[in-house]
């Protein structure tokens, strides 16, 4: 069937939830995607942050065709050793006591949500029959420009309304305070909340890192008020920034930690992590998954993680992250440019317009990129890119900004 053909049947049998370019993909290579017509295209999407590895792994490859040869599913009724295996590496690398697994990034938040709730009622809302009073911290502080996920819990506390209003009404008690503005936070702040929950460097919003002087303010209140803070490291978390967990860099610790995108290299995961607090509030049967945490799955995280987590990876990670932002700030017109902004791999080119059409222009020049929000362009390569390639997709950005200013 031809590039046309196929295009036409994901119009006639699929549901039109996103505008596609037309071009069909067969196949990658490290940081180059292929299309039908043997096209190459330089991928600085990874996936939506999430090929860390790039395209056709080797190593990755190997392990998940051995596993599939063994062993896919089980469900989480039985044990298996390559969950057991990356539950190990996820806590003693990290903040974390206990792991859960799930499918993906929204589906990690709203456990993470479901835990907080659960432990504020064990804590605070049990009774006994009709004098049971309810759980009196069910609100929850999000931020401005955040996404967490589609949803309904996660859709609850996503900032952007055009999200989130034809599907309302979503779950109560959800409070935006303005990301980086602990003032805001305090204001809103009271025996009531019971988890404050976001992203240490916002992807969908826009790029906007978190201030180290925000984190640890939000810590201070989450201690004193008794809420759960949750660090919903899906994009930026797994060596994106050149940390393994993005919040490392600033000291400050979660008591919930979401992880997801680059863990299993392309295959849908989710993981949350929390502290032996959060834990003893959980017993068997509060929350669970049938896929999530599968042998094959966990098998390629496995790959992912001991790679991504080598001091030398982190280390180019770190390196290309500030090559790429020096080559940002030397190459664009400056008369276009608001803002750059990031941390490591994760950079936002902010415009003074909208970037739709910016990045059609980049697809036509070979070089994929996306938006975060309307005046964004993300950045968000493999972490595996070298600065060859850095230099050539700002180039191709450069050029396409000249042309259409």
């Amino acid at each position: 069937m031809n590039k046309q053909d196929l295009i036409q049947q994901e119009k006639n049998y699929i549901l039109q939830t996103y505008v596609r370019p037309e071009i069909v993909f067969e196949r990658g290579e490290g940081a180059v995607l292929y299309d039908s017509d043997g096209r190459a295209y330089l991928d600085f999407n990874a996936g939506i942050a999430v090929s860390a590895l790039g395209h056709a792994d080797p190593d990755w490859a190997k392990a998940v065709a051995e596993q599939a040869s063994k062993l896919t599913h089980t469900s989480n009724l039985y044990h298996t050793a390559p969950q057991i295996e990356l539950a190990k590496k996820l806590v003693e690398s990290s903040f974390a006591d206990k792991v859960y697994f799930c499918n993906s990034g929204t589906e990690a938040n709203e456990a993470a949500l479901k835990f907080a709730r659960k432990y504020a009622w064990n804590k605070y809302g049990q009774g006994t029959g009709d004098e049971g009073q309810g759980n009196p911290k069910t609100k929850i502080i999000a931020f401005s420009h955040s996404f967490h996920g589609r949803t309904m819990g996660s859709l609850a506390t996503t900032a952007k309304e055009k999200y989130r209003k034809p599907f309302e009404p979503l779950i109560s008690g959800v409070i935006f305070a303005e990301f980086n503005d602990l003032a805001s936070v305090q204001a809103v702040m009271d025996d009531s909340v019971g988890a404050v929950i976001l992203e240490p460097v916002q992807g969908e919003g826009g790029i906007y890192p978190a201030t180290a002087d925000f984190l640890r303010g939000l810590r201070a209140l989450c201690d004193q008020y008794d809420a759960l803070l949750i660090f919903d490291e899906i994009q930026c978390g797994l060596g994106r920034t050149g940390y393994l967990w993005a919040h490392e860099a600033t000291g400050v610790v979660p008591d919930i930690m979401t992880i997801a995108k680059p863990l299993a290299g392309g295959l849908p995961i989710g993981a949350t992590l929390v502290s032996q607090k959060v834990a003893n509030a959980l017993q068997p049967g509060d929350h669970g998954t049938t896929f999530g945490g599968g042998p094959l799955v966990c098998t390629a995280a496995n790959v992912v993680f001991d790679k991504v987590s080598q001091p030398d990876f982190l280390a180019h990670v770190r390196a290309m992250g500030e090559h790429l932002h020096h080559r940002l700030h030397e190459m664009l017109p400056a008369d276009q440019v608001v803002a750059i902004r990031g941390r490591g791999l994760m950079m936002g080119v902010e415009l003074n317009r909208p970037v739709a059409e910016i990045t059609k222009a980049c697809v036509a020049n070979g070089v994929l990129v996306i938006g975060a929000g309307d005046m964004v362009l993300r950045l968000v390569p493999p972490l595996i890119i070298n600065e060859e390639q850095i230099d050539h997709a700002v180039a191709v950005l450069q050029k396409v900004l000249s042309a259409q200013s």
